[in-house]
Parts: structure tokens; C-alpha cells; sequence
């Protein structure tokens, strides 16, 4: 059975992969598509120029724009002293710089951590969170987030935002570049059966290619929550704590300053519905994960 540390490097190097596997794949779509619609790859490079800023704009101000769409305000120690000194002492357990911490004014259970490394992260809570909790079950919601940061979980988090982002700029792109020119370029030069079987290939792939990604996104953030459980519980040795919070937060109020784009970043469904489909549910059922808490010796 591996250790915990060793489910976490395996992870790490599992998503990895995966997002280079699925990015080389579109990138090859891309390519032929374009070569088969336009006989060069101008598309492509237009889609880069298009996307590459927005991408920065979203790996550096990123977790700015989490916080300010969940109206979250920084919160100054000697405001809330107490939830200061969690978080700091938790960040020394956990050997990362302390997060700079965050009030959501709502009477949800919830919690989330944003940010592109530990040096420059941040942890909200809502203040429904800190009225119906206890300590220990608090602690065990911050070694969560903090756990997230220190395996590097909130730079994945907006990474993979940005490549479903990315993605959808690309289908966008290609549906308009076929929409306005039809299938011309080489198609015209005397290769119309392959160069529309190629494109139509193409564009179907481009088309269900941000639904892919957006499931890989949701499969993978399933699994780090899992893994944030472990980590945060072995963060405070008491699994009790996080696993009772976890039910508390089940049964609290949605957040109404959620949305879809930061949905998969708190600890918990901040909508309360339960989703059509297993594949398209943000984080792992509940109960699943008090089980796997309350299993830990």
C-alpha cells in the first residue's frame, strides 16, 4: 500500500501527464484541421496570439480574480487574532509561508484556497464557517487548504482552468474560421475529399475537446480533495476533526458569490445540488469522504 507521500508525488506526476498527453493531442487536431481547411498553420498561431496573454493574465492575477468574484476581503490579524495564529501554526507544521487570510461574508459552510505557489497564496473562509465550527473541526478545514498549497494543488487548479480556457478560445476560433470561409485552401486545389474528411474530423474533436478537458479537470480535482483529506488530517493527527466539519459543511447553505469558475476550488459543493451525473460532480461525495477519514488510524 503506498504511503501518502507517495500518492501525492504519484498524482503530481499522473496530472502531469495527462495534461501533456491531452495537450499534445490538440495541438495535433489544431494542426491538421488548419493544414486540411487552409493548406498552412495560420490558424493556430492566430489562436496562440489570442490566448498566451490571456493565459498570463490568469497564472499571475488568477487567484486575485478567485477572490474578488467571491467577494472575499483580506483580513488583518488583529481583526480575527485567533483564525491568524490557526493558520500560522498549521503553515509551520506544514513548512510553507503562511497564506494571507480571507473573509467571506456569508452564512455557508465553506472554505478555499487560491494562488500560483505557497509564496504567494491566500485561504478565504466564510464567516458561517467560523460561527459553526469548533476549533479542532476549523483546524481541520485549514490543514485542508493548507494542504492544497503545499502540494502545489492551487497552481494546478489554475493551470488546468487555463487550459480548458485555452481550448475553448481554440474552438471558438476554428468554428468561426469555418463558419465564415467553408472548406477552402487546399480543398479548392483539388483535394475536397480528403481535405473535408480531414476537417470534419478536426472540428469534432475541437468541438468535444473542451468537454474532455473539463472532465479531466473534474476527475483530477476529485482525486487531489481526497488527497488533501489525507494530507490535512495527517497536518493535525485528528481526522475526526476535518471528517465532522466535512458533515457540518454538508449540511450548511449554498454560497450564493459562487460560481462556476471557482465552484471546484472550496472544500465543498458551494452550490448544494447534487450533480446529474457523477462525472460532472465538482468535489467526491460527502459521505465518501468521512468514511475515508474516520478508516485513518
Amino acid at each position: 500500500m503506498p504511503t501518502l507521500y507517495e500518492q501525492i508525488q504519484s498524482n503530481k506526476r499522473r496530472s502531469a501527464i495527462l495534461i501533456g498527453l491531452v495537450l499534445g493531442l490538440v495541438i495535433g487536431v489544431v494542426g491538421l484541421y488548419s493544414y486540411a481547411v487552409r493548406g498552412d498553420f495560420f490558424l493556430p498561431i492566430v489562436a496562440a496570439i489570442i490566448a498566451i496573454p490571456s493565459s498570463l493574465i490568469g497564472y499571475y492575477s488568477g487567484d486575485k480574480i478567485a477572490l474578488a468574484s467571491n467577494r472575499a476581503k483580506e483580513v488583518p490579524r488583529d481583526e480575527m487574532l485567533e483564525l491568524h495564529r490557526i493558520v500560522e501554526n498549521l503553515a509551520i507544521t506544514a513548512g510553507v509561508p503562511k497564506p494571507a487570510v480571507y473573509y467571506i461574508n456569508s452564512g455557508a459552510l465553506n472554505a478555499f484556497a487560491t494562488g500560483r505557489d505557497p509564496e504567494h497564496a491566500s485561504i478565504a473562509v466564510t464567516s458561517g464557517l467560523l460561527e459553526k465550527l469548533d476549533r479542532s473541526e476549523l483546524e481541520g478545514v485549514l490543514a485542508h487548504e493548507l494542504s492544497h498549497v503545499k502540494n502545489y494543488d492551487i497552481r494546478f487548479a489554475t493551470l488546468i482552468a487555463i487550459f480548458v480556457g485555452f481550448l475553448v478560445i481554440l474552438s471558438d476560433i476554428f468554428m468561426r474560421a469555418t463558419l465564415w470561409g467553408g472548406l477552402r485552401g487546399r480543398n479548392n486545389r483539388g483535394n475536397s475529399g480528403a481535405g473535408a474528411v480531414l476537417a470534419i474530423v478536426g472540428l469534432v474533436l475541437l468541438i468535444v475537446s473542451p468537454i474532455i478537458a473539463k472532465l479531466i479537470q473534474l476527475a483530477i480535482s476529485r482525486q487531489r480533495e481526497f488527497l488533501a483529506d489525507s494530507a490535512g488530517a495527517l497536518l493535525t493527527r485528528y481526522p475526526e476533526g476535518l471528517a465532522s466539519a466535512l458533515e457540518k459543511i454538508s449540511q450548511g447553505p449554498p454560497l450564493a458569490s459562487a460560481g462556476n469558475a471557482t465552484a471546484h476550488l472550496f472544500i465543498a459543493n458551494p452550490f448544494k445540488k447534487k450533480s446529474f451525473s457523477h462525472l460532472f460532480a465538482t468535489h467526491p461525495p460527502v459521505e465518501e469522504r468521512v468514511k475515508r477519514l474516520r478508516s485513518i488510524a
